[in-house]
């Protein structure tokens, strides 16, 4: 059994995510005494030298309780309005429990794009930096106002695991509205069983364990959990899924206690940027290899090479990121690539003494570089 109380012994900076399942439900509309206790929960951890990062959902929920709406809207542009009412309406209520336990706090608000650049990534980190070092909590939502599928991040619980990469933060904490990750839905089953440790998440059994648990308000459900949870362990960061409707969650928590799920990170963890190559980039294009240049990246860790290449699917320039698929048509790797997709075709098979030949100029002798890939 893990000791979880030495585990976290030196954690200092910790993602909290909250969910629109225990802020608000469709019979009461928003939770305000869930708000009042959260925001004491995390200013008494925050006094004792903690510094959270509070990743939260509930803008569109907020402007459904303003508009006075029992279903949530189904188009972008009505999403959009109701987010735009209910993100002021979200803040308001934060800004005020925070406020009577003398804790300041911080609005952001993020689209994929931002965290897809790498300068504006560093920027917002930067900025989030900053206002830990002041002693501030930034309250984080993804900006739902101007999002569009193209530069959605796809739900907050993909967001907070994000945000710990750029942070750097030791810990992942995701409440929701159950105890944790079960064996299957406790919800449908009654049966079901509660999982306290998971030691390899890649080794769950998802599809029996995720079930339907999306609620009217939430957009992601257990699935989502489980992915970000996946990304935060190929970061190196442990993480603990929760009830947050439990009184003390935080401090059980933080002491070591068995509650919620423990999920322990990759035992071979990513760097800051190969963690933004593999996940904070959207791939724009697909290169199918063949079976010894997988075995070469996969198992060598080499470079991709042009004789490796088989086929070349999309359009995409020097720079972009790319998905490399495997003779069985799966996804193994992602990269940034050094040609485009027009160089890709016609230097594809290639030795790469022959590139300059056919292409009159050449890059470089990788496709892609080692450095600049990630086994997935």
């Amino acid at each position: 059994m893990v000791n979880r109380r030495k585990l976290f012994s030196n954690v200092k900076r910790i993602v909290i995510k909250v969910g629109s399942s225990i802020l608000a439900s469709p019979q009461r509309g928003l939770h305000y005494e869930v708000f009042s206790q959260l925001a004491k929960e995390i200013s008494d951890i925050k006094r004792k030298g903690y510094e959270i990062a509070l990743v939260s959902s509930g803008a569109i929920a907020a402007g459904m309780e303003r508009l006075g709406l029992k279903n949530r809207p189904t188009s972008i542009t009505q999403k959009q309005a109701t987010a735009a009412i209910g993100q002021t309406q979200l803040m308001n209520i934060y800004e005020k429990f925070f406020s009577r336990n003398k804790q300041m706090v911080a609005q952001i608000l993020l689209t994929h794009e931002d965290l897809s650049h790498r300068k504006r990534f560093i920027n917002a980190r930067n900025t989030m930096l900053n206002l830990l070092g002041l002693g501030i909590i930034p309250i984080i939502n993804e900006n739902d106002t101007v999002v569009v599928d193209e530069i959605k991040f796809g739900d907050n619980d993909n967001l907070s695991a994000l945000i710990t990469n750029l942070i750097e933060a030791d810990l992942l904490i995701i409440l929701t509205d159950i105890d944790g990750l079960y064996n299957s839905d406790p919800r449908i089953n009654p049966e079901a069983k509660q999982i306290p440790l998971v030691k390899d998440i890649d080794d769950l059994e998802i599809e029996a364990m995720v079930g339907n648990t999306m609620g009217k308000f939430s957009v992601g459900g257990m699935l989502s959990k489980i992915q970000a949870a996946q990304k935060a362990s190929r970061f190196g960061i442990s993480t603990v899924i929760a009830k947050g409707t439990k009184r003390g969650i935080l401090q059980q928590i933080l002491k070591g206690e068995e509650v919620g799920t423990l999920i322990l990170p990759k035992e071979t963890t990513l760097s800051s940027r190969k963690h933004w190559i593999a996940f904070n980039l959207k791939p724009k294009g697909d290169i199918i290899v063949d079976e010894g240049a997988k075995r070469a990246i996969v198992q060598k860790g080499k470079s991709l090479l042009p004789s490796g290449i088989v086929k070349v699917k999309g359009s995409f320039e020097r720079g972009d990121s790319v998905s490399l698929i495997g003779p069985r048509g799966k996804e193994f790797a992602r990269g940034l690539v050094n040609y485009t997709s027009d160089e890709l075709e016609r230097i594809k098979g290639l030795k790469t003494g022959e590139i300059e030949k056919y292409l009159g100029y050449k890059y470089s002798d990788e496709v892609i570089h080692r450095d600049d890939l990630v086994v997935l």
